[in-house]
Parts: C-alpha cells; sequence; structure tokens
C-alpha cells in the first residue's frame, strides 16, 4: 500500500526495530536462532561480508548477531534478514549504517540467496528499508557501493532510481585482490512511487 512519507509510523527503532511486512517478504532483526541459515548465505562467494572476516565461522556470525543489536541500540545502524512471507525462510540480509552522527546520510548493502535472486524480492525488501529510512528513521541520502562486476546488483539499484556517482578504483579486497566499485546514491526526494507504509500491521 503507498503511503505519504510524513504519516509513516514514527517508531523508537533504537529500542526495539520494527517488523516489516510486505506481499512477498517479511523483514525482521536477526536472532541466535539465525545462525546456521546466516553462515550459509554469508558464506557465498558474492555475498556481502558486512564486517566478518573469511572464512565465514559460527563465532564469527553470532558476534556479528550480537553487535547489529549494540549497534541498532546505539544509534549506528539497523539490520534486517529477509524471509520469505509465506515460508518464514531466510533469503537475505539488509544493513543501513549511518554515514553522520544525525543518520541523515547512509550507506546499505544487502546479500540475498541465488534461488531468490531476479523475483523481486530485493526490490520489495529495498522499497520497505528504504521507506523506513528515510521516513521514521529520518535519513536523507542512501548510498550503496557494488562491485562493478555485479550486473544484476548494479542493474536492480538502477531500477530503483539510484544515480551512479562514480566508480570506485581498487576499494574492496577479496581473497587478496582488489576490486572497484560503483558508488550509487539515492536522495528522499528521489524516493517518489517507491514509498510503502512501514507502519505496523495489525492482523
Amino acid at each position: 500500500m503507498a503511503g505519504d512519507p510524513t504519516v509513516l509510523s514514527t517508531s523508537n527503532w533504537r529500542a526495539e526495530l520494527p517488523t516489516l511486512t510486505g506481499r512477498l517478504v517479511t523483514l525482521r532483526e536477526p536472532t541466535s536462532s539465525d545462525l546456521g541459515p546466516l553462515v550459509d548465505l554469508l558464506s557465498l562467494s558474492d555475498a556481502t561480508r558486512f564486517g566478518l572476516d573469511e572464512p565465514v565461522i559460527d563465532l564469527g556470525v553470532q558476534d556479528l548477531i550480537e553487535r547489529i543489536a549494540r549497534d541498532r541500540a546505539a544509534g549506528l545502524s539497523f539490520t534486517y534478514v529477509i524471509t520469505l512471507s509465506a515460508a518464514r525462510t531466510l533469503v537475505g540480509l539488509v544493513q543501513v549504517r549511518q554515514l553522520d552522527p544525525g543518520f541523515e546520510a547512509a550507506e546499505w548493502e544487502c546479500t540475498i540467496a541465488p534461488s531468490s535472486r531476479g523475483t523481486g524480492i530485493f526490490l520489495e525488501a529495498a522499497r520497505l528499508v528504504g521507506s523506513f529510512t528515510f521516513g521514521p528513521v529520518g535519513a536523507h541520502r542512501l548510498e550503496a557501493r557494488v562491485a562493478l562486476q555485479n550486473g544484476r546488483a548494479n542493474g536492480a539499484l538502477r531500477k530503483l532510481g539510484a544515480v551512479q556517482e562514480g566508480i570506485l578504483r581498487r576499494s574492496v579486497r577479496r581473497g587478496g585482490e582488489y576490486f572497484d566499485q560503483v558508488l550509487w546514491s539515492m536522495l528522499k526526494e528521489d524516493w517518489g512511487d517507491h514509498w510503502v507504509s512501514t507502519a505496523p500491521r495489525v492482523h
């Protein structure tokens, strides 16, 4: 359901991250019960690491889950697991981090399981997270850094209406090699038709 950004639910997300629900996906904060699926997801060769060292092991992912809660409570970032609304299967992880103390500028990263790529799941999850970031959180600018060779992710950001600002040369290291990234940005006033209500749903 389309929503007016001025009437989106206000939320004390630092105290408790609200669940976001769409037609295809439900987004919630990670818990310890997600450990196994998150290890599998973050072990993918093209997965965003979210600050994890390689190789991805249980202890590191458990530390990540605990850090996610601490950083949310401190107002530094918030993180959602992406689950299929019908099956509750975990198929992705998305994180939004502040780039300034007021959270007016932020950066987001996302990893989607290969089985769910190209299905519309990323776009629905992105609309929910973007609307929450520009609405209740109050951000004005949202940035993404994506590997230059990741054509699917770059295409999805273009479909969202993000603007390519440049190429960050050799800006990320994977397995001893450095790779170029594309810097994308989106402003609150660009979000337009992507607004969706992030108010809690009453069942």
